[in-house]
């Protein structure tokens, strides 16, 4: 008896977990993975496929327990380095994982939801990429905290007076993802698209590969100023 009352107490926690995780980030079918971070962020798991957004145009399967506990080192090494602090100004708190995550059936690394401070994280996206998707992501999550200091106009004004940005990131075909050799104020195709997402490519590189980065700009003018730009900005945060 007293066992078959243990279980049914941990049933009924972990359906009042599961409960409030819907009420707080409105994603179905998700367990917790990992609660005590320093950070404090909480790393949730999809247990089951999962459809959410304007006419379930965002979708995303299961987690396979071995392929989460084998990336989980490399994410939590990535997001450690946001102190709780930080992230409490840009309102993170959720991170989702799991794997095959589409939108409107074009494959992403991450969506990031500003309002429900989470971010879904696709662990079966370009390992190539990976580390650097984190980052871009986490950047959407804070220009859309702070637009103000983030204005895309002015950013549009860095860039040489000929190039125009295209009018969505879904209707560019400037996708590629590798860092340009020869750079003329721009890391990657993807930076070409629209001006949010050169930010956040600026961003994810000086996260992850700022020395090179900076070396680069050193010798582009262009790229310089868009480096300072997200570096001073990003600095009046951690000063508000």
């Amino acid at each position: 008896m007293k066992i078959l009352l243990i279980l049914l107490l941990i049933l009924q926690i972990n359906s009042l977990k599961a409960d409030e995780i819907f009420n707080l980030v409105k994603i179905p079918n998700l367990e917790v993975y990992k609660l005590n971070n320093l950070n404090g962020l909480k790393y949730l798991n999809a247990k089951k496929d999962f459809k959410i957004g304007i006419k379930n145009n965002i979708r995303c399967n299961k987690s396979n327990k071995q392929n989460l506990d084998n990336k989980f080192s490399l994410i939590s090494k990535n997001l450690a380095r946001y102190d709780a602090d930080f992230l409490n100004r840009i309102n993170l708190r959720f991170i989702v994982l799991c794997e095959n995550l589409y939108v409107s059936e074009i494959n992403t690394g991450g969506i990031p939801d500003h309002a429900k401070r989470t971010l879904i994280l696709d662990l079966n996206f370009n390992e190539k990429y990976f580390e650097r998707v984190m980052h871009h992501e986490i950047f959407h999550i804070i220009h859309n905290g702070f637009k103000v200091l983030f204005d895309e106009e002015i950013w549009s004004d860095l860039n040489d007076k000929t190039f125009k940005y295209a009018e969505c990131s879904t209707c560019s075909n400037r996708l590629g993802l590798d860092l340009y050799l020869e750079t003329n104020g721009f890391l990657t195709e993807y930076s070409k698209s629209i001006a949010s997402e050169d930010m956040a490519e600026v961003y994810s590189f000086l996260m992850t590969d700022k020395i090179n980065i900076e070396n680069m700009a050193n010798k582009d003018s262009i790229l310089f100023n868009k480096v300072e730009y997200i570096k001073t900005r990003i600095d009046k945060i951690l000063n508000f």
